[in-house]
């Protein structure tokens, strides 16, 4: 029996949205608080059997500060979720998605909210000849089930390696630190989280997870797993070390695979959809069928794929508007709007994303927080102000355009980021205190 109430024919403009996370589920809550009441039928199909739940804050439920419920996205208020069900199909002709357990929801309008997936690199043994599952201990860090799979292995004292520097990496390792892991941190670039820091600021950040008691390489490349036998048969593995260029192994128990994440596109593709690195989207996130719209992880729009919470929340927020006007018909999307092409501004659209990367590392003595934002590498005739205290674990520096902030890069007592975030978000003229008042704590006040 279908766990599911069809809705009645004519009851409401049908918008399915294909993946129940956290882009998924602010489209629907957003339709919800735009829509004319019985004007949409939403219905949410995602492949996770959990509720839907705050990704950004996996990591302080591997830590074991959060219980996974607390993280849990508030229930829909109006609308349906078909959990535990992958989409596996795309039948645009006549507007139908086909899933895995047969059944077949139609659509007026269709948004894929697919995310992405983990990369996995070439490492050698991490697969088998001809074989897709990876070795017990080997886990990536994306979903609930890693999250709670890498809780359950974990013990005091267990060897952990994880693969990755970046935003994903440090935040795994520390959660394993907190947990009692004896955590190895190996980064292939030059210093942590590269793509937010300077050396400066990475430099801080590593003097602070070596103190969590992470041991840290950078400049490091790992060429492969060693595993070993765990059946009579031979016909399991199990993670036992990491073997780098060089040849030096890492005995590990757990390996986490932090290397960053690609979209998924791949339903998409097969629809005949235009697919660069992710799902192309118009002004009004408009794939290139009418009817199909793409946002979060898996939808690049102006060249652009963001990948991050933030940017997710501001397309939801927009195509809410497009899909759920009032004064769209019941067939409202099956002409394109062509006022984009003739520049009409009037209407809803997704001008892009100013992005804010925030990280907070707990610690016994004194946690660390972090935030990075916008072009961190001044110009020629760019301003920079710079202040560093290694005593106090601060560092900030920002960058000025003429009257505008156009980046900065802030660790430790973050008293100023609201208002410096405030400032760049708005692409606001500074005000005309001296530029150094943008660094004090005054200034977040």
């Amino acid at each position: 029996m279908r766990s599911y109430r069809e809705p009645e024919p004519g009851s409401g403009r049908r918008v399915v949205i294909v993946g129940g996370g956290m882009a998924g589920t602010r489209l629907a809550q957003q339709l919800a608080a735009t829509a004319a009441d019985g004007v949409v039928e939403v219905t949410i199909i995602g492949e996770e059997p959990h509720p839907a739940y705050n990704r950004v804050l996996l990591a302080e439920v591997l830590a074991g500060r959060y219980a996974p419920d607390v993280i849990a996205l508030p229930a829909l208020a109006v609308g349906r979720r078909l959990s535990g069900v992958r989409v596996v199909r795309l039948d645009r002709d006549p507007g139908e998605v086909v899933c895995d357990d047969g059944r077949r929801v139609p659509y007026d309008a269709l948004v894929l909210a697919t995310g992405s997936n983990p990369v996995l690199p070439p490492l050698r043994g991490l697969f088998e000849p001809h074989g897709h599952d990876l070795p017990d201990g080997v886990h990536a860090f994306r979903t609930m089930d890693d999250c709670l799979a890498l809780g359950a292995a974990i013990r005091p004292g267990v060897r952990a390696v994880v693969i990755g520097g970046g935003l994903l990496g440090v935040s795994a390792a520390r959660a394993l630190a907190q947990r009692g892991a004896q955590v190895v941190l190996a980064h292939q670039g030059e210093h942590l989280m590269e793509r937010q820091l300077d050396t400066g600021a990475a430099a801080m950040l590593r003097r602070h997870v070596t103190a969590l008691g992470v041991e840290v390489h950078t400049e490091c490349r790992v060429r492969g797993l060693r595993t070993r036998s765990v059946s009579a048969s031979g016909g399991g593995r199990a993670v036992r070390a990491v073997e780098l260029a060089d040849g030096y192994a890492l005995e590990a128990d757990l390996v986490i695979l932090a290397c960053g994440a690609r979209p998924r596109v791949g339903l998409a593709h097969a629809a005949g959809l235009t697919v660069a690195r992710g799902i192309v989207v118009d002004d009004q996130l408009r794939t290139s069928d009418p009817r199909i719209f793409a946002i979060g992880d898996c939808a690049e729009h102006a060249g652009i794929l963001y990948g991050l919470a933030g940017p997710a929340q501001d397309q939801a927020d927009v195509l809410a508007h497009v899909v759920g006007s009032r004064s769209a018909g019941r067939h409202g999307w099956a002409q394109p709007d062509h006022r984009a092409a003739h520049g009409d501004e009037t209407g809803p659209r997704y001008t892009g994303s100013r992005t804010l990367t925030r990280l907070t590392l707990a610690a016994a003595s004194s946690p660390l927080d972090l935030a990075a934002f916008g072009e961190t590498t001044p110009a020629p005739g760019d301003d920079v102000v710079h202040l560093a205290d290694a005593t106090r674990n601060a560092y900030r520096k920002v960058v000025v355009r003429g009257d505008r902030l156009v980046g900065g890069i802030l660790l430790g007592d973050l008293g100023s980021v609201g208002a410096l975030a405030r400032t760049w978000e708005g692409d606001e003229p500074l005000p005309s205190a001296p530029l150094l008042h943008l660094l004090t704590n005054d200034g977040g006040s």
